[in-house]
């Protein structure tokens, strides 16, 4: 019997996958670079925080040393996730605010929101409305 080709078994994700995300996919917080990061810091931030609250307040109200560490793992789990989730959910916004303001960097300026613009464009406007029926005139 033939063994069969690599080319059939389906790739195994390696540790340089992990934290990838598909940039064909459209704008993600995973694939934004101060994002992860940001993410990630809040995250450690968050179950240290939750960790360190609990066993403090355990500790000030008396409870036994198993049941403080368990109470301050759990807070600590619970800090991590709710961490986690309010950092997507600030990054997501500011993912799409970044990629609007991107575009209207790239679009033309809107003279109506800029007074010294539209101060110009109405100065501008008579004139070119003047040459165009002169040009039409002597044809």
């Amino acid at each position: 019997m033939s063994k069969k080709s690599d080319d059939s078994e389906p790739k195994k994700k390696g540790k340089k996958d992990k934290g990838k995300a598909d940039a064909s996919a459209g704008p993600s917080v995973a694939a934004h670079p101060r994002a992860s990061y940001q993410v990630r810091r809040a995250k450690g931030w968050g179950g240290l925080a939750g960790f360190g609250i609990a066993a403090y307040l355990s500790y000030k109200a008396g409870v036994p040393t198993f049941d403080l560490g368990l109470r301050a793992i759990i807070a600590g789990l619970v800090g991590y996730m709710l961490a986690w989730a309010c950092a997507v959910t600030v990054w997501r916004q500011l993912v799409i605010a970044e990629l609007r303001a991107a575009a209207e960097r790239v679009a033309a300026p809107n003279p109506d929101l800029i007074p010294a613009r539209a101060d110009k464009a109405k100065a501008n406007a008579p004139a070119a409305q003047a040459a165009a029926p002169a040009a039409t005139e002597g044809s």
